[in-house]
């Protein structure tokens, strides 16, 4: 199976771009099926108010299981003192299998990182080019699967790339995805130096073309097992690792 780990879905009420605004999929899943993905993860986009923003993830999940999973979105410091309520109701409600932390909304914080420790549920986070303390994420929660969105850096940062790689070399529990990472040359220091255990496909759809970042892990001429690993393998594994009780 191919998984794509990134994808964007829903509406948000910002209007200052689509990022904010809206994420259609009838466009990206007909993309993603002509490339071979079969399962694709949303994630909100940008809004005022992620309770309503998981809800209509779910709605979508809902819809067509087979084809996709739902992660819940948290704003580290508005939704502070209700993260754990929240996400309790993206587990036991909604069906939802992981948590999506922006650092343009705020940094993550440790709230955030016990909920996700209590129902075992992997975290995308996007640092936004600020790695500095991210060992700290491997270190007081090692049980947690933290997965950094484009290598930690959409922003084409390649010093934050670079830290990144180091750092899910290092840390067991440290993953990246390949959504939107331009510099090829990090994605095959990332395969070859952190393996392709770490490495988890993902397109940053709708926005960007699913088929496109897709040829790119295929260009890295990944062996077999490996691009099994990281075209959907490694996505399920963290995948597998939910609680519901």
């Amino acid at each position: 199976m191919i998984l794509d780990f990134h994808v964007h879905a829903g509406q948000g009420d910002g209007m200052t771009g689509p990022w904010d605004t809206t994420a259609p999929l009838a466009a990206y899943a007909r993309r993603a099926r002509e490339a071979g993905i079969s399962h694709s993860i949303l994630l909100p986009v940008f809004q005022s108010d992620y309770v309503q923003g998981n809800r209509d993830v779910a709605a979508l999940v809902r819809a067509d299981p087979g084809r996709w999973t739902g992660f819940a979105m948290v704003h580290a410091v508005r939704d502070r003192d209700r993260v754990h309520a929240m996400i309790e109701e993206a587990v036991l409600r909604l069906g939802l299998r992981g948590i999506k932390v922006h650092h343009h909304d705020a940094p993550i914080h440790r709230q955030v990182c016990d909920a996700a420790q209590r129902w075992q549920l992997p975290v995308l986070y996007d640092p936004g080019g600020d790695v500095g303390a991210l060992s700290l994420l491997a270190q007081t929660h090692p049980s947690v699967a933290f997965v950094f969105a484009h290598l930690g850096s959409f922003a084409d940062d390649w010093a934050a790339q670079r830290r990144v790689i180091d750092l899910i070399e290092r840390h067991p529990n440290l993953f990246a995805d390949t959504a939107g990472v331009r510099r090829f040359d990090l994605l095959e220091e990332a395969l070859h130096r952190a393996g392709p255990h770490k490495l988890l496909f993902g397109s940053d759809g709708p926005w960007l073309h699913p088929g496109l970042e897709l040829a790119k892990i295929r260009a890295l001429r990944p062996s077999a097992d490996a691009f099994a690993s990281i075209a959907g393998g490694n996505a399920l594994r963290l995948l597998r690792r939910v609680s519901v009780a």
